[in-house]
Order: structure tokens, then C-alpha cells, then sequence
């Protein structure tokens, strides 16, 4: 480039060339941050005349009094077809500066983000607050965006975001959005919150917690039924945590935390790193999620605790540390070993993590070293010690393995003998059954045969009574005595 462009321009080249910002300064070509690094076009520097006649006109007048006010203004700026993007206007020197961050009309899914699969999860609490955390240009605001894009698309409910300035767009789907510009909808963060309990809101994002008030209120809206959404400028979800309390007076600081232990739902650490390839930026990402332990932790003023139970908690609610994320990149070979230790907040653990986790890959990932001497017989000693561990393991594998197949082989014998087992009782049942019905058919044959002697009987003793009594009829006299007695 020439000479200098226009802002539309600019923008539009920044968009093409995939920076994520573009900073105008007075006395310098503009310069473009791409993967991480921040560069000049080729153009001929900006005087101050320049810069003023790109950004002046872009604001609006509360905008320019704010900024005559306070030296330092955000607005949303939006060029058609090209993207969105977040402008501060402020003043150096005596003369203006500006920064535009790229935001793409488009949002992007959690995959596509690389995001672990817990934070899909966040978007279906029912309330609570979920904070995302990380350095400028770290990825919150992509991340935010992501979680309210999946609520939006998949529940039915009202979402009310506050933005200084907003940055993406949303639309309507299965839920409802209203979008509040602090400066042109809205006051302030406090007066927008304020006002949102009384919009029926379900889901409510507040773009930044930058002071006490806002901080107040965000953990008010969780602690009363909604589902809140915000982010802050910090390193780690311990660090959050503090800086929320710290936040506080100390006569309010024991009853903050146990608000937050309550209310908190679960906190987003990012940090975007180079890939190894070259490709663009991959996020290095801390997950806290509170559990029991956390919260008491939280209660209690525990917060250094919470990184140990972080590390501790990956299986049950898959949490993980940085530094535990940063081993996951290397592990996939996303990222570059001295990239991994150059953006650790502890090197030495994540170090030991390496070396516990897999052996030699400090060395497989550093890049430039000299391949070993084919003399040295200190590698060949490393390599068959490393064997022999390799072996023993493979050997208490099959040891293992032989020990389930003879209990299997046990467990089919047992099987198989309760089996006969059953077997032989269902003939025994079938024996009973036989001899019962034998026997019953015994019984009534038994029955039916003393029935008819006892009616033989009964016939006899008739004829005999009747013999009697014709015989005493006849003149003779009734017996006094005996069986015939009447």
C-alpha cells in the first residue's frame, strides 16, 4: 500500500488478511495483529489529521461528549458484508489513537472453537453464573457468544444480553433476544441490570463485570433464579474467585463468599496460543466447575486449595487446570514445547506433568535439539530401560489377563454345575408331581370304595331292622337287649 486508505478499507484488508485487530496510531502505518503478532501494512504513517477524520465521524454525540469527557470511548462499528467490530477511541499524547477488534458476523460452535465438550454443558443450568475469564484478546467474547448461541437455538426462554459495545449479533430462534447497548440503550451496566429484572429475562450475559456495583448485581440476578453469563479480565478460575472477593469491603467479604459458593455455577479460563503448525490459534483452557469440595473451599477462604482439586476432579466433572490443558496440546501435537512453557503460568509443574505422563516427550517436543551421537551408550541404556519397563508392563498385562481367563474358566464350571444342578431338580419336581397324582388318585379310589361299603352297610342294617320289626309284628317280642335294640 501506497498511500493511506480510508477506514472502510482498512477494515476491509484487516478481514482478508484474517487479523483479529487493527490498531491506528499517529506517526505510524496501521498495524494488524495476525496469529498473535502485531505488524505494519505497507503505507506511508498516519498523521493525526488522518486518524481524526476516520473515527471522529463515527461517533455519536453522548459518544463525542464521553469522549471529550473521559479520553477513551467503545462503540460497535459494522461494515457491510465484511464483519462487525468492537472500536476504542482514546487519546495519547495529546492526539487520538484508536483499536478495532474483528468480530465475524458469523458465530462460531464449540468445536469449532475447540473447546472441551464440559462447556456445552453450561448452557443447560437452569440459573446460577458462569463466568469466562482470560487476557485481551484471549477469546471470551467468541466463547460467550458460542453458549448463548446454543441456549438461543435450543430453549425456549427470554435472553437479555448488556454490551459495551455489542459485539455479535443475535437472532431470534427457539428463545427470544433483546440486545442492550450500554451509551445508546441503556446508562450504565447497573441501571440496564436494574431494569432487566423487570423484562421477564430467563438467561441474562453481562459483557464485562468492571466494578464493584456490577459485580453486586450480577451475583444478586444469579442468587434470584436466573442464569447468568459474564466475563472478567483474569488468569486463572482461582484468581477470579479472589478478585471477585477482593472486590468486596472486608465486613462483606465473608458474606460475598458465601454468595459466590452458592451462586457460582462454573468459570472459563482462556488463553489463545499459536498452533505448531502455523495455523491460526488454538485456546489453552482452565475449567473450574463447582462441586461440593469447591464450594466449601469458596465458603471457607480456601481459594489455594481449589487449583489441587481442579487437578484432582478431571474424571468425575471434567475439570482441568492450564497446565493440564497445555499437556493435552502437546500430547496432540497442537502447540510447540517452548510455546507450552513460555505461556505457563508454572513451568516446573508442567514440567513434572510431562515427565510423569510420557517419558521423552520433553525432549520428542523440543525443537532444534541434536539427534543423539550413534555412540553414545547412554542413549542405548535409556532406550532399554525404557524397554524393560515397556516388558514388565506387558507382563503384568498378560498375568492379569491369565488370571481373568481362569476365572471365567471358573465361573463357566460353577455355571455349568448349577445348571446340572437345575437339571436334576426339575426331575425330582416331575418325580413328586407323578407320585402326588398317584397318590391322589389313590386316595379317591379309596374314597369312592369305603363309599359304597359304607352304603352296603347301611342297606344290610335296613333289611335286618326291617326283619326285626316284621318279626315282632308276627306276635313275638321286641329283643330288650343286643345291636337290634329299638
Amino acid at each position: 500500500m501506497e498511500g493511506p486508505l480510508g477506514l472502510d478499507d482498512l477494515l476491509k484488508f484487516m478481514t482478508k488478511k484474517g487479523a483479529s485487530d487493527l490498531h491506528l496510531k499517529p506517526m505510524r502505518p496501521p498495524l494488524l495483529r495476525i496469529g498473535g503478532k502485531l505488524m505494519p501494512i505497507k503505507s506511508i504513517p498516519l498523521k493525526p489529521q488522518n486518524i481524526e477524520e476516520m473515527v471522529l465521524p463515527l461517533l455519536t454525540e453522548a459518544q463525542r461528549h464521553k469522549f471529550e469527557e473521559k479520553q477513551s470511548v467503545d462503540l460497535g462499528y459494522g461494515v457491510a458484508g465484511v464483519a462487525r467490530f468492537r472500536c476504542n477511541i482514546y487519546q495519547q499524547r495529546g492526539s487520538i489513537a484508536a483499536v478495532f477488534r474483528r468480530v465475524p458476523f458469523e458465530i462460531k460452535d464449540y468445536q469449532e472453537l475447540n473447546l472441551p465438550d464440559v462447556v456445552a454443558t453450561f448452557a443447560d443450568y437452569p440459573a446460577g453464573l458462569v463466568l469466562v475469564t482470560g487476557p485481551t484478546g484471549s477469546g471470551k467474547s467468541t466463547t460467550l457468544a458460542a453458549i448463548i448461541q446454543d441456549i438461543i437455538r435450543n430453549r425456549p426462554c427470554h435472553v437479555v444480553t448488556i454490551e459495551d459495545p455489542i459485539e455479535f449479533l443475535f437472532t431470534d430462534h427457539m428463545a427470544t433476544v433483546s440486545q442492550r447497548e450500554v451509551g445508546t440503550d441503556t446508562p450504565s451496566f447497573k441501571e440496564a441490570l436494574r431494569n432487566t429484572m423487570r423484562q421477564d429475562p430467563d438467561v441474562i450475559m453481562v459483557g464485562e463485570m468492571r466494578d464493584l456495583e456490577t459485580m453486586s448485581t450480577v451475583v444478586t440476578a444469579a442468587e434470584t433464579g436466573h442464569l447468568v453469563f459474564s466475563t472478567l479480565h483474569t488468569n486463572s478460575a482461582s484468581q477470579t474467585i479472589d478478585r471477585i472477593i477482593d472486590s468486596f469491603p472486608p465486613d462483606q467479604q465473608e458474606q460475598i463468599r458465601a454468595q459466590l459458593a452458592q451462586v457460582l455455577r462454573a468459570i472459563i479460563s482462556m488463553e489463545l496460543l499459536p498452533r505448531r503448525d502455523g495455523q491460526g490459534l488454538v485456546p489453552a483452557v482452565e475449567v473450574l466447575v463447582n462441586s461440593p469440595k469447591i464450594a466449601r473451599h469458596i465458603e471457607h477462604g480456601e481459594i489455594k486449595e481449589i487449583h489441587d482439586e481442579i487437578e484432582d476432579s478431571v474424571a468425575y466433572y471434567r475439570m482441568q487446570s492450564t497446565n493440564q490443558s497445555l499437556v493435552a496440546l502437546l500430547a496432540n501435537n497442537a502447540i510447540s514445547y517452548e510455546v507450552a512453557m513460555e505461556r505457563s503460568r508454572d513451568p516446573a509443574d508442567l514440567s513434572l506433568k510431562l515427565r510423569k505422563l510420557f517419558p521423552g516427550i520433553e525432549e520428542a517436543q523440543q525443537e532444534g535439539k541434536m539427534a543423539p551421537s550413534p555412540g553414545d551408550f547412554a542413549y542405548i541404556m535409556e532406550l532399554m530401560e525404557v524397554k524393560k519397563l515397556y516388558d514388565e508392563q506387558e507382563d503384568r498385562w498378560k498375568q492379569r489377563m491369565q488370571e481373568k481367563d481362569e476365572l471365567i474358566a471358573q465361573l463357566e464350571r460353577d455355571l455349568a454345575a448349577l445348571r446340572q444342578q437345575m437339571s436334576s431338580s426339575d426331575v425330582t419336581i416331575a418325580e413328586l408331581r407323578n407320585q402326588l397324582e398317584a397318590t391322589r388318585a389313590e386316595s379317591q379310589r379309596t374314597a369312592e370304595e369305603a363309599k359304597i361299603r359304607t352304603e352296603k352297610l347301611n342297606e344290610r342294617i335296613r333289611e335286618l331292622n326291617q326283619q326285626l320289626m316284621a318279626s315282632g309284628k308276627g306276635g313275638g317280642e321286641k329283643p330288650t337287649t343286643g345291636f337290634f335294640k329299638r
